[in-house]
């Protein structure tokens, strides 16, 4: 089943598609961050917002939004789009386990009545665990099965009782595939695996950041690596399908500390998040990068998102780009426009960018994009994911705690231009990040040589962008799983 994509209550019409292309074309149909002419003339605004206390990543069937918010989940009601309501917030989960509760929690996915909840996303001292729950009443979730990791989970997935798990352990780095009925790790995939020259390439520059599962297929961002398509319909035996690379591992074998902390911020590469369309032969794959200073100077910048045709997954071919809305500080610690989670339906790309707002594309003909609307307040908010919710009426996206002033907003989902769009330079006096919340340091920390074995304690550079800039080393005690699977009825 598609992540995300269950229970949408309406088909997208194609008479709601209407503004022009924008931007000049370089050759690849690159669009630009600035707005289209409005197809309506009713201001585009948010339809309905709810403050929450935190949030990061947020999934919807349509009705009910689940917001991952670091100590557990919420689940929101957006039956009336101009209403969203609380219905439950889920905190102190495993907190009867050794190390409980699991803290960190940045991811959630859906499929059909289940809930998959990970963390924590980078180092902690917290239980690691991906912990499956049913939502069929969304009101009372119930918990249905428990998988501890020796590493932490910054990303996953869930299809047909499946989840998909990030592996970042500081080695092979692989997708780790769990069964909760049989209560057991199904399959592992790695790039080290599929190209043994990666080994050479620091663990950091190679980690597989993200999972996007659909109809089979596991659309693999692994940052600096690249993203890969691979078949994973027998996770016993995947198979790997195709890659988009943008550096071969002997561009990045041997690279000193100061080099591998400038490459895991800045382009190319950051291969961050995949997602494809629904047929599977278009991909969108976005790249979460910054500036840095160097000899006085900035180099690098905020990351966009490309078009792939993927109908052959061996011969990716690249359609267009879309550009990322200029920063007035483009380094971590700075103004962040850098292109975040998303999702397509149909003919529509929805798209978050952190402080620059929401953004919603037509991409019917996936060589020329066009921007249909945009939204942002740059001084209180900062967007962590865009979703469809009912197509054609809303659209729903997070603005996440670890940025800005957390909320979940429910936008219209059409054509329309923002009244008096703040500028950018906005959050440049500091209140897009409010006091009591975290402000990521613009120095990680110092990047240690690869290992080249594992040990019975390994330590793993924990300072990507993507999984927490600075958060430190982090320890994991064990390479092999400490599996505790549960199935059926669980008590929280």
């Amino acid at each position: 089943m598609r992540r995300r994509r269950v229970l949408r209550a309406a088909a997208l019409g194609a008479g709601a598609l209407g503004a022009g292309a924008l931007g000049a074309d370089d050759g690849f149909g690159t669009v630009s961050g600035t707005a289209s002419d409005a197809s309506t003339a009713d201001p585009y605004e948010p339809l309905g917002t709810l403050d929450l206390e935190a949030a990061y990543e947020a999934v919807t069937d349509g009705r009910t939004v689940f917001v991952a918010t670091g100590d557990g989940f919420a689940a929101v009601d957006v039956t009336d789009p101009a209403d969203p309501t609380l219905l439950t917030r889920e905190t102190d989960l495993l907190a009867d386990r050794e190390s409980g509760p699991l803290e960190k929690v940045y991811d959630v996915a859906l499929d059909g009545t289940d809930l998959l909840v990970a963390g924590p996303a980078h180092g902690s001292s917290s239980v690691n665990a991906a912990v499956r729950f049913d939502v069929s009443d969304p009101a009372a979730p119930k918990r249905t099965g428990v998988a501890e990791t020796p590493f932490p989970i910054h990303n996953g997935d869930l299809a047909d009782g499946i989840a998909y798990l990030t592996g970042n352990d500081g080695d092979r780095n692989p997708l780790v595939m769990v069964d909760f009925a049989a209560g057991e790790v199904v399959g592992r995939w790695s790039v080290v695996d599929h190209d043994a020259a990666w080994r050479d390439v620091h663990s950091i520059l190679r980690v597989v950041h993200d999972v996007t599962v659909v109809d089979g297929v596991a659309y693999l961002a692994y940052w600096d690596a690249g993203t890969h398509l691979v078949d994973v319909s027998d996770p016993a035996n995947p198979t790997h399908l195709g890659a988009i690379e943008p550096y071969e591992p002997a561009d990045l074998a041997g690279l000193s500390s100061d080099e591998t902390r400038s490459e895991q911020t800045t382009p190319p590469g950051n291969h961050h998040y995949a997602a494809p369309n629904d047929d599977g032969t278009l991909l969108a794959v976005n790249k979460e990068s910054w500036a840095v200073e160097a000899d006085g100077d900035l180099q690098g910048g905020p990351g966009g998102i490309e078009l792939y045709d993927v109908s052959d997954p061996a011969a990716p071919e690249l359609l267009a780009r879309i550009a990322p809305t200029e920063s007035p500080a483009p380094t971590i610690s700075g103004v962040w426009t850098t292109s975040h989670n998303f999702e397509f339906h149909g003919d529509r790309l929805y798209t978050s960018w952190y402080e620059a707002g929401v953004k919603l594309y037509d991409v019917s003909d996936p060589t020329a994009p066009t921007e249909l609307a945009a939204w942002r307040d740059p001084a209180t908010r900062s967007f962590w994911t865009a979703q469809v919710g009912v197509p054609g009426e809303f659209f729903v996206a997070s603005s996440t705690s670890a940025r800005a002033e957390p909320g979940l907003f429910v936008f219209p989902d059409r054509a329309g231009e923002q009244p008096d769009r703040p500028p950018m330079a906005a959050a440049v006096d500091g209140t897009s990040t409010p006091s009591g919340t975290a402000t990521p340091t613009a120095t990680p920390t110092e990047t240690p040589s690869p290992p080249s074995t594992p040990t019975d304690t390994a330590t793993v550079e924990d300072s990507a962008p993507g999984f927490g800039v600075g958060a430190g080393v982090l320890g994991i005690a064990g390479w092999a799983w400490r599996r505790r699977l549960h199935s059926g009825d669980d008590e929280t």
